[in-house]
C-alpha cells in the first residue's frame, strides 16, 4: 500500500490498480485565513486527477475544496458517501459534476476493486458541518485508519477493519477558541494552555485506543499568513499555543510513551508493507523546521493575492446601517426559530451581532431580532461591518464553516460554553434547523428521563446521545455515568480526573463527581454515586492512570 499526503488531511491511497483520494485540500479557506502547513503547492497535482475513488471526509472546507475538485479532479470518479443524516454533501459533489456515488453504510465494510472499505460517521449537529466521517481501507496486506479530524464518541468502533497498521489523526486545534474572546492576557493564557492540553490529550487517548503499528499526526494545523492572524502560528512549541505542529505533537507522543510516531507532511510518500514501513520525503524536514518563522513568511509572499482577495470589501458596508441589518437578518431568521421552540430554549439569553457603529440582537425568548441599543446579552460576538454584510449578502447558511473558523471576529460571553449557540450559527436554512431542532428536542426529552436514550439499536461508529442507566463506570471514589451529557463521548476513556472534578477531554466539560454537576456548560447533570469501598488489590486490577488522573 502507497500513501501520498497531499497536504492536511489529504491523502492517495494506492493499492495495485485500486486509489482513494481523501480530502484534497489545495485553496485558501475561510475568508483566505486558512492554508495548508506545510505548502502542498509542490505536490503533483496530475497523480490526483483520475483516482478510482474519491472521499470527502465531510463539509469543511479544508476537506472540501470545491474549486480544486472542480479543476483538478476527472467527474467519472466515483465518490465514496459516508452514511450522513443530510444529504447535503451529496447534492455539493453533484453539483461540481459527480455523477456515480457509492452510498456506504455505518460502519460496514464494503468490497471495492481488490481493497476493503469501511467509513464510519459522527452525525450530530456539532460533528463538522451536520456530519464528519473516518475512513478505513484494507487491500488484504495492510490496513490504514484516516481519522482525519473526525471525533467518534466510541473509540473502540474505530477497529471495524483493524488492527492498523496506519494510524492517521488530528492532534492541533481547530477552532476560534480562545484566541477571539473579550478576556485579560492571563486568563486566555490559562485557557489555552488548558485547550492544547485537552486536545493533546483526546488524540493520545484514540491513539491508545486504536492501537495501530504506526502513528501520523496530520488533519492540521493550519498555517496563518495574514498579517492580522500571523501570531495564531506556533513558532516556538508555545504551550499557550492551540496550534502545535507536526514535530510537537510527536514530542508530546514519545513524552508520553504513546504509539510509533511518523513524521510526514505534504509531498510525503508512506510505502506499507507487512510489519514495514519507509517514509520519503519531497521536502526535507530541514526546510521547514527548525526555522519555521521564515519559512511561513516567505510561503505568506508567496499567497499574499490570494489571502487579500479572501477578505471582504469594506465597500459592502457603505451607506448601510442598523436598521437595514435588523430587517435583513429578521426576514431570515425569525421564520427558522419560529419552528424551533427547543432551540429558542437552549439559546438563552440575548445574542448580539454588533458591527461597531451599529448591531443586531437576536432575542430567543421572543424569536425576534431588531437593532441593539445597549441591551444586556449572554453572547457577543463582533464584527467588521463588511464581514457580517458579506454574510448576509451571499446568504451564508453556515457562519461557521464560512467565517467563525476564520477567526476574522471577537467574542465574549456570560456564563458557560452554550452549544447551542453555535450549531445555531450553522443551521441557517430549513433543512438544518429541522434537523437541529429534532436532535435537541430528543436530547432533552432523553435527560427529562434520565438518560435512556430515544435511538432504537445501536449506536454505530459515531452516535452520541445518553446511554442507559446501568452504563456506569468506577472513577476513583465514584461510580459514573459513562457516556458524557453533552455529546456522548465515553468518559471511561476521554475522562480525566483531578481530585473531585472530571472532564471530558473530547470536549471539555467539567463535572463536579460529589453532586454531578456541570461547571462550565449547559449540561444535564452526571450521574454519580459513591464507590463501594475497593480492596487494594481491587484497585491494583482496575485500568487507569492514576498519576495524571487519566481514564483509560
Amino acid at each position: 500500500m502507497q500513501v501520498l499526503l497531499t497536504g492536511h488531511a489529504g491523502l492517495l491511497i494506492s493499492s495495485g490498480s485500486t486509489s482513494v483520494l481523501c480530502d484534497p485540500w489545495f485553496d485558501p479557506a475561510y475568508l483566505g485565513s486558512w492554508y495548508p502547513f506545510p505548502d502542498n503547492a509542490g505536490v503533483d497535482a496530475d497523480r490526483l486527477r483520475s483516482p478510482s475513488y474519491l472521499y470527502i471526509s465531510h463539509l469543511h472546507r479544508d476537506h472540501f475544496d470545491p474549486d480544486f475538485l472542480a479543476r483538478g479532479v476527472d467527474k467519472k470518479t466515483t465518490v465514496l458517501l459516508p452514511e450522513f443524516p443530510l444529504g447535503e454533501l451529496r447534492a455539493a459533489l453533484e453539483g461540481l459534476g459527480f455523477t456515480r456515488f457509492v452510498q456506504t453504510a455505518d460502519g460496514v465494510p464494503v468490497e471495492l476493486d481488490g481493497i476493503r472499505a469501511a467509513i464510519c460517521v459522527a452525525a450530530s449537529p456539532s460533528d463538522g458541518p451536520m456530519g464528519d466521517s473516518v475512513l478505513a481501507v484494507d487491500d488484504g496486506t495492510c490496513r490504514l485508519l484516516d481519522q482525519n479530524d473526525c471525533h467518534p464518541r466510541d473509540p473502540a468502533a474505530l477497529g471495524v477493519l483493524g488492527p492498523y497498521d496506519l494510524h492517521l489523526l488530528q492532534y492541533s486545534g481547530a477552532i476560534w477558541y480562545p484566541m477571539v474572546y473579550r478576556m485579560d492576557a492571563a486568563a486566555k493564557a490559562r485557557e489555552a494552555r488548558s485547550k492544547r492540553e485537552r486536545q493533546v490529550a483526546r488524540a493520545l487517548g484514540y491513539i491508545r485506543s486504536v492501537g495501530a503499528a504506526h502513528v501520523v499526526p496530520f488533519a492540521g494545523p493550519p498555517a496563518f499568513l495574514d498579517p492580522e492572524l500571523f501570531g495564531l502560528n506556533d513558532l516556538t512549541g508555545d504551550p499557550e499555543s492551540i496550534f502545535p505542529d507536526q514535530v510537537e505533537f510527536l514530542r508530546e507522543m514519545a513524552a508520553a510513551g504513546v504509539g510509533n510516531g511518523l513524521l510526514a507532511y505534504s509531498g510525503s510518500e508512506i510505502t506499507l508493507t507487512p510489519g514495514r514501513v519507509e517514509v520519503d520525503h519531497a521536502v526535507e524536514p530541514e526546510e521547514i523546521w527548525p526555522d519555521k518563522e521564515a519559512y511561513l513568511l516567505d510561503y505568506q509572499e508567496r499567497r499574499k493575492a490570494q489571502t487579500e482577495a479572501g477578505r471582504p470589501e469594506p465597500a459592502l458596508a457603505a451607506g448601510r446601517d442598523g436598521d437595514e441589518l435588523a430587517a435583513a437578518l429578521a426576514a431570515w431568521w425569525e421564520p427558522l426559530l419560529a419552528g424551533a421552540p427547543t432551540l429558542r430554549r437552549a439559546l438563552g439569553g440575548r445574542l448580539v451581532l454588533d458591527a461597531g457603529a451599529y448591531g443586531v440582537v437576536l432575542d430567543p425568548g421572543e424569536g425576534t431580532l431588531r437593532r441593539w441599543r445597549g441591551e444586556s446579552w449572554e453572547h457577543w460576538f463582533g464584527f467588521a461591518p463588511e464581514v457580517l454584510w458579506s454574510l448576509v449578502e451571499r446568504h451564508v447558511t453556515d457562519w461557521v464553516n464560512d467565517t467563525l473558523l476564520s477567526c476574522r471576529f471577537e467574542a465574549d460571553r456570560v456564563g458557560g460554553y452554550n452549544e447551542a449557540v453555535f450549531s445555531f450559527l450553522k443551521c441557517l436554512e430549513p433543512e438544518r434547523m429541522a434537523f437541529l431542532e429534532q436532535t435537541l428536542a430528543a436530547a432533552e426529552r432523553e435527560a427529562e428521563r434520565g438518560g435512556e436514550s430515544d435511538a432504537e439499536g445501536g449506536e454505530g461508529c459515531g452516535a452520541g446521545g445518553g446511554a442507559g442507566r446501568e452504563d456506569t463506570f468506577v472513577c476513583g471514589e465514584w461510580i459514573v455515568q459513562r457516556r458524557c451529557p453533552h455529546l456522548g463521548a465515553d468518559l471511561s476513556r476521554f475522562g480525566e480526573l483531578h481530585g473531585h472534578v472530571l472532564t471530558c477531554a473530547l470536549h471539555g466539560r467539567r463535572f463536579d463527581l460529589r453532586t454531578g454537576a456541570c461547571l462550565n456548560g449547559r449540561e444535564p447533570p452526571l450521574r454519580t454515586r459513591r464507590a463501594p469501598q475497593q480492596t487494594e488489590e481491587q484497585c491494583r486490577d482496575r485500568p487507569g492512570r492514576t498519576e495524571t488522573g487519566g481514564l483509560p
